[in-house]
């Protein structure tokens, strides 16, 4: 499990990303790797379309860091915390979705198959609700790993793919919700 305080006594610096690895029930688990399966299959192709097998390694490497990265707030804001735990890999998760949206912002993302979006609303809302949800701080979600996550996706798709950004902005320049 992911604890700043256990991390900082006993120098266990392995939980950043073993936490990454086990989930809280099955639920969790299939949830996550559904996420990952959908997004990170079509960041993947992307990936190795552009670098050939290194795009492999960028997008495990984006996947690893994710969950890495998003950890680091909650370890600032619990590192005194030592009832605080955290464990899933929803910011690696969250940073290939993040990562996709920027590829394809205007493909349509659906909440349940029944609320239909595009993804640069749905991103949107979901860095609103991360961000409202983790000040919030109740529950036994990691709202800051979703929302860093994503944003670390952001920012590492940016680096790895410098043209993204002008095609983010020719999709959206060309959207028309109706």
């Amino acid at each position: 499990m992911f604890n700043p305080y256990i991390i900082i006594r006993d120098k266990e610096y392995h939980r950043f990303i073993t936490s990454g690895f086990i989930h809280g029930d099955m639920l969790h688990l299939l949830f996550n790797m559904f996420v990952l399966y959908m997004f990170g299959t079509y960041v993947e192709n992307i990936f190795y379309a552009i670098y050939g097998t290194m795009g492999i390694v960028l997008y495990v490497l984006m996947y690893l860091l994710g969950i890495i990265v998003s950890d680091i707030p909650s370890f600032i804001k619990h590192k005194d915390a030592p009832y605080y735990n955290a464990l899933g890999a929803s910011g690696g998760v969250s940073s290939l979705l993040f990562s996709f949206i920027i590829f394809d912002p205007t493909q349509d993302l659906c909440l349940y198959g029944l609320l239909c979006f595009p993804g640069f609303i749905w991103g949107a809302l979901y860095i609103v609700y991360s961000f409202y949800m983790g000040k919030k701080g109740h529950g036994n979600i990691n709202h800051d790993a979703h929302l860093y996550g994503g944003l670390f996706g952001i920012l590492f798709t940016i680096i790895a793919v410098p043209g993204v950004i002008p095609n983010f902005i020719a999709q959206l320049s060309n959207f028309s919700l109706f």
